[in-house]
Parts: C-alpha cells; sequence; structure tokens
C-alpha cells in the first residue's frame, strides 16, 4: 500500500476545538484537511450515551477508539486504512517509513507538550509527521486544567521525547466521500449510569470520574447542537438549545466542585446526580425537531440533482456519492481543471451564468454550494 502523502498545514483556526474532546479533536483536523472548513461538525451528527466499564467499574460516556472508528471517522470522510499498535521506537520508525501523516493515540502522561505530562494517565490523540527537524505535532486540543493550560498547535520535538512510549496506537486515514451525517438523538437508556455514580462508595473515586463524565457529556451537546445549526443553515443554536448547552456548562461548573471538595474530605454538596438526570432527558426535548433548512437557504430538489448529474459526470462518480454531500476535492479525480469544467457546465446545463463574486474556492466545495450560487434570486 503507497503512503498518504504527509497534508501541508494542517487546519485549526476553523476547527471548534471548544467542542471536541482529546481523541476527536484531531480527526477533526483531518476532516477539515481533506474536506474543507465545517466538515468537522458532522463528528456531532449522532448524540449517543454509548457506554463501557472503566478498569474500577464505573462506566463511562466516553466512546471506545473501535467505535469512534466505526461510527463517526466515516461521517467525517475518513477511512482508517492502516493501524497498528506500535511502542515508542517503533513508532518513529514507522513515521520515517510511512512519509506522511500519522493519527497517534498514547498515554498523556508521556506526551510533553501537555499540562497532563507526568501528572495524569489518559488517552490522547495527536498528528505525527517526520521532518528534518524532528518529529513534528499537530494537536488542537484544548483545555483549561489544574496544571495548565493545552492550546491547539503545533511542535517540533526530538524523537527521543516519544521514545519512551510503552505503546501508542497509529492508524493511517485517507479520505473518503463522508457519509450521510443527518443529526439524530439516540434512545438511550440513563438508569445504571446514574445510579452507578449515585451510589458509589469512594465517592471522591466517583465524583472525580464524574467530573470528567459531565465534561464530556457537554462538549458533545455542542458539537450536536453545532451540526444542527450548520445542517439548517444558521450560524448559532436556537435560543432552547443555548439556554440548555449554558445548563450544562453550569453542571460541569457543579461536578467539578462536588469533586475538589470531597477530594479535600470535606462534605459532598447535594443534588449533582439529580441534576445530571434531568439534562440528560432534556437532551430528548430540546433536540427532538430535526433541523431544517431556513427558506432562503433551502435547495430545490430537482436543481440540486441536475448539478450533482453535472458534477458527477466531470468528475467520473456517480451522482449518489455528491448527493451524499462529497466535497469535490475530497475526489481523486477532481483538480482545478476538473472545476471550472463543472461550474462551466453548470452554466451550460442551466442557461445562466453564474455570479463572479461567488465563484471562489471557498463557496465551490460541494453541490449544495453551487446550487446555493445557481438558484434564481
Amino acid at each position: 500500500m503507497s503512503a498518504i502523502p504527509a497534508p501541508g498545514p494542517l487546519p485549526l483556526d476553523g476547527v471548534r476545538t471548544d467542542l471536541l474532546d482529546c481523541v476527536q479533536v484531531n480527526l477533526a483536523v483531518l476532516a477539515d484537511h481533506f474536506h474543507g472548513t465545517g466538515t468537522h461538525l458532522r463528528l456531532g451528527a449522532r448524540l449517543d450515551l454509548p457506554l463501557r466499564l472503566l478498569p474500577d467499574g464505573l462506566p463511562t460516556a466516553d466512546p471506545a477508539l473501535d467505535d469512534r472508528l466505526k461510527s463517526a471517522a466515516p461521517q467525517a470522510g475518513l477511512d482508517p486504512v492502516r493501524r497498528a499498535h506500535l511502542s515508542g521506537t517503533a513508532l518513529l520508525d514507522e513515521s520515517a517509513r510511512h512519509g506522511g501523516v500519522l493519527y497517534v493515540v498514547a498515554d498523556a502522561f508521556h506526551l510533553p507538550w501537555l499540562p497532563y505530562h507526568g501528572n495524569a494517565h489518559m488517552e490522547h490523540s495527536f498528528l505525527l509527521v517526520t521532518g528534518p527537524e524532528g518529529v513534528h505535532i499537530t494537536d488542537g486540543y484544548r483545555i483549561e486544567t489544574r496544571w495548565g493550560a493545552a492550546s491547539p498547535g503545533t511542535h517540533v520535538l526530538d524523537p527521543a521525547a516519544l521514545r519512551g512510549l510503552d505503546s501508542a496506537e497509529a492508524i493511517t486515514f485517507a479520505p473518503v466521500p463522508p457519509a450521510p451525517a443527518t443529526p439524530t438523538v439516540a434512545a438511550y437508556e440513563t438508569g445504571p449510569y446514574l445510579t452507578a455514580y449515585a451510589t458509589w462508595p469512594d465517592r471522591a473515586r466517583a465524583l472525580e470520574q464524574l467530573s470528567a463524565e459531565t465534561w464530556l457529556l457537554a462538549r458533545a451537546r455542542k458539537l450536536h447542537a453545532a451540526r444542527r445549526a450548520q445542517v439548517a443553515g444558521h450560524t448559532v443554536e436556537s435560543d432552547a438549545e443555548q439556554a440548555h448547552l449554558a445548563a450544562w456548562d453550569k453542571l460541569v461548573e457543579q461536578t467539578y466542585l462536588a469533586a475538589r471538595r470531597v477530594g479535600r474530605s470535606r462534605a459532598e454538596p447535594p443534588g449533582t446526580v439529580e441534576r445530571l438526570r434531568e439534562l440528560l432527558a432534556a437532551d430528548h426535548e430540546v433536540f427532538a425537531d430535526a433541523p431544517v433548512a431556513t427558506d432562503g437557504d433551502a435547495v430545490d430538489p430537482e436543481l440540486r440533482r441536475r448539478v450533482a448529474a453535472v458534477a458527477a459526470g466531470v468528475l467520473d462518480v456517480p451522482s449518489e456519492v455528491l448527493l451524499a454531500d462529497a466535497a469535490f476535492d475530497s475526489l481523486p479525480s477532481f483538480s482545478s481543471f476538473r472545476l471550472v469544467e463543472i461550474v462551466e457546465r453548470v452554466e451550460s446545463e442551466l442557461g445562466r451564468e453564474l455570479d463572479a463574486d461567488e465563484l471562489i474556492p471557498e463557496n465551490l466545495r460541494r453541490v449544495d454550494d453551487l446550487c446555493r450560487i445557481a438558484r434564481p434570486a
């Protein structure tokens, strides 16, 4: 298998890092690199409570990496074509041989650019490319911690900084047309999850983990709301959604305070788990209605079909691929010449000239982009 070329400067400015956890965030960076700004919001299409047990028996809603690769990655147009468990030395060797970008998941305790370094063990993702100056790290993660802040950025390290890794998961992704990513809310069962945290005998441990859980749950709901707004053609969430997300932020604060107090052998403040129960139930009310495009942003189905047929003919792909929201430049047949040909053929098909002011690359990535330019005023 030939190596996937290393990307150029990876996009960080357009990625909503405030909505993403430490494993999602660098999938998001790759999604936007391959398919354009905003693609990463597709990672939030499905709102769920994907429970699994931690080693001590507490449940967590943090999805396993396998689940993310199976469900979220296809919606973001990412196909894991190669995957390996490697030591730090083997990871560096693989990166040097590969010559492209590797998505890596490893223990944050051993990653020197993070505040968790030497302080806490948890899975963390980053993007790795070997260059002449050393190993090039891109990491879009953003968080405030008790040990300092993590901010999106790039780092060049001496290879020795990663040789001490006991193990790492290295994945090579190839771009593919994104799978459908319609916002949906799963009918998840909350009872066992809430009961576990309400009755766990070691309260310090339960609240420490619950603090992490509410942080993850709040970010997942913000990401879902952002995807809903994107699908509806809005720049912000609805008033009801904003109020709901603000309530989640308050719960994150409440849980963190409870964890800190109990960790110092002080009394546990009441109401944390009950408030979590209320907000999980409210998810189904606030996000009950499917998002729909506003009249100003709606795309006529017949126009969409005609434009997709034209572009599919130029790019030599089935129309269904483009109707599923694949970006033109995610396809191997795409080039700037093909883009010009698509525009000219669409103008010929519709019998009118498209607005020249709108004909910039950022407006010409997908079928719906062309439809918005081409529809009558």
